[in-house]
């Protein structure tokens, strides 16, 4: 099927999964399941609680993270990934393979340059 831009719902994916803190999410709960809040919170250092909790209730709203909340003292709610939200797990991981080639790729050609640099400097 040949794709037409004007079509494209490649916007319509990013405006879902972009930012720097719901990819990292999405990986924990996909790998690692069910989490209480606070143990999200505990694997992501740097994440303020207020953005956790912004990004959990997108994903939420995407259909893509569960939340339930048990009724107990303290309250205990946990976060998982729903059937659909798993839907996503092939493209982030080739986004995470893409992204680590790239990093490859930069520093070889970083190194390339480099030793082209070295080798006008002995000229």
């Amino acid at each position: 099927m040949e794709k037409q831009p004007d079509l494209c719902r490649v916007e319509d994916a990013l405006d879902i999964l972009v930012g720097k803190w719901k990819p990292i999410i999405l990986l924990h709960l996909l790998q690692q399941g069910t989490k209480r809040f606070s143990e999200l919170k505990r694997s992501m250092p740097g994440i303020t609680q207020k953005m956790l909790t912004q990004k959990l209730r997108e994903l939420e709203e995407e259909d893509i993270v569960e939340r339930i909340v048990y009724p107990e003292v303290p309250p205990k709610v946990e976060y998982s990934i729903t059937a659909y939200g798993r839907s996503l797990e092939p493209i982030l991981e080739a986004m995470h393979e893409w992204g680590t080639n790239h990093i490859v790729h930069k520093i070889r050609k970083q190194e390339g340059m480099n030793k082209a640099g070295s080798q006008e400097e002995r000229k």
